[in-house]
């Protein structure tokens, strides 16, 4: 186990080549028969099978295990992998701990972990102190001390964690980061973001009754009903501010250059859940009583250390379009992604009016999504899970610090804890954890515009 010093010390190195040499952690976009990596997954439910199907369109890739306590998913995984022409894996479920059993696999180099969320901290702390080098889905962190946990085992034991927010590398967004570096927006100034998305029916569905009318959860529930409403039960914070917050921290360098400061949340009364329930299940259904203390609408804002503000919105129980309501604004125009528009001074076709985004966002298209971008058709989310699946793979080959990392996942998930205390005082300004113990100010930037990240 390495010491805590000489870990600082060869992870600044790392850091450091990555941002120079680019190629070791992203190198060839599906791979080669030169280096397999040997990958397990933790959790092949919905996500975790998403991933899975990215990996087995890989050639340095062989799956070597799989977990799951629910047998039907390993079932549909077995098959998925067999019909791939890949050597059945090893399998582990017996128990909600027979995770452990897989971690302790010789024949495992990196895992995957999709399982529910209470779940993700705990495994990924098993798998880094395991020696597995560590893929974990969002959000990454429940509590800060979850937050902390996953900072000092990634420094405990050298081994790294990708927290693997898909959003960072979605095609338009990686196009605005694009402007971002080449300083179309000027000096950064102000964003907004969030998680707007009506969940009604994934989080109220008996998977008996039709499409979007069933309103149970918990035991009686499927897939994400199952675990994901007991947190609007009892939490009254934005529970899932990752899609929104990773591709901005990434414009604005957060723990390289710059970090979140402070946050304060407030919550709006809480009625959708309980108004679909009723509409769907009757006044008399055994879950009109229920009391979801989560607000429908939580909306926080961040300062930074640079001094930029962060709007970021949880909203998923009230009916509405989906939207993750981007907006980036600096010294010289902006882009707002609702009404794809933008405005940059002096080269807008007109002042003071908004371009529609789709030329400029062609202009600035992201080498990555021009270089690779029939590659990812099919691949999930728009094509945006190949690009992280890539991004985990080939730095997990490498054994390098991948670009979201450990202390990304902590500061980004942090928001989760601190919007609940906010909410809870009133909208007390609740300071965020330095997870980086002060080397953000010396941490350089992922060089993300390469073309071959």
């Amino acid at each position: 186990m390495t010491s805590r010093r000489n870990f600082v010390k060869t992870t600044a190195l790392v850091g450091a080549g990555a941002a120079l040499l680019p190629n070791l952690s992203f190198g060839n976009m599906l791979g080669s028969d030169d280096q397999k990596l040997k990958l397990a997954f933790i959790g092949v439910g919905l996500r975790g099978t998403n991933h899975l199907n990215n990996a087995l369109h890989r050639k340095d890739v062989e799956i070597t295990a799989i977990c799951d306590i629910d047998p039907n998913r390993i079932s549909i995984a077995l098959d998925k992998i067999d019909k791939a022409g890949f050597k059945a894996p090893e399998v582990f479920g017996s128990n909600d701990y027979d995770y452990r059993n897989l971690l302790e696999l010789k024949n495992v180099d990196a895992v995957i972990i999709s399982t529910p969320w209470l779940w993700h901290t705990r495994m990924a702390k098993d798998a880094m102190l395991a020696g597995k080098y560590t893929g974990l889905e969002v959000s990454a962190a429940n509590t800060l001390e979850e937050c902390w946990d996953l900072v000092n085992t990634h420094e405990q034991t050298g081994t790294h964690m990708m927290i693997l927010e898909n959003v960072n590398y979605r095609r338009d967004v990686l196009a605005v980061l694009n402007m971002v570096k080449q300083n179309v927006f000027g000096e950064l100034a102000h964003f907004r973001c969030g998680y707007q998305h009506d969940l009604r029916f994934v989080m109220l569905n008996d998977g008996k009754t039709a499409y979007g009318k069933g309103v149970e959860f918990g035991e009686k529930g499927i897939s994400e009903s199952v675990w994901r409403t007991q947190h609007s039960v009892l939490r009254n914070a934005d529970v899932y501010p990752t899609h929104g917050v990773g591709p901005i921290a990434a414009m604005c360098d957060i723990n390289r250059g710059n970090r979140f400061v402070s946050l304060t949340s407030h919550a709006t009364k809480s009625r959708g859940l309980h108004n679909y329930i009723v509409d769907n299940g009757g006044k008399d259904h055994p879950n009109a009583k229920v009391n979801f203390k989560m607000g429908d609408v939580i909306t926080s804002t961040i300062e930074t250390a640079n001094g930029e503000t962060i709007i970021v919105t949880h909203d998923v129980s009230l009916p509405r379009p989906y939207s993750l309501g981007f907006r980036v604004q600096g010294t010289k125009g902006l882009w707002e992604k609702d009404g794809d528009r933008i405005y940059i001074e002096g080269q807008s076709e007109k002042p003071h009016r908004w371009d529609d985004s789709k030329a400029w966002l062609e202009k600035y298209d992201h080498p990555l999504w021009k270089r690779y971008g029939e590659l990812a058709t099919g691949a999930g989310h728009g094509g945006m899970d190949f690009f992280v699946m890539n991004a985990f793979v080939e730095s997990a080959k490498a054994n390098i610090a991948p670009p979201m990392d450990a202390y990304d996942a902590a500061a980004w998930s942090a928001i989760t804890p601190l919007s609940e205390a906010s909410i809870e005082n009133n909208g007390e300004p609740q300071d965020f954890p330095d997870f980086t113990r002060g080397n953000w100010i010396k941490r350089n930037p992922y060089n993300w515009m390469k073309d071959s990240y």
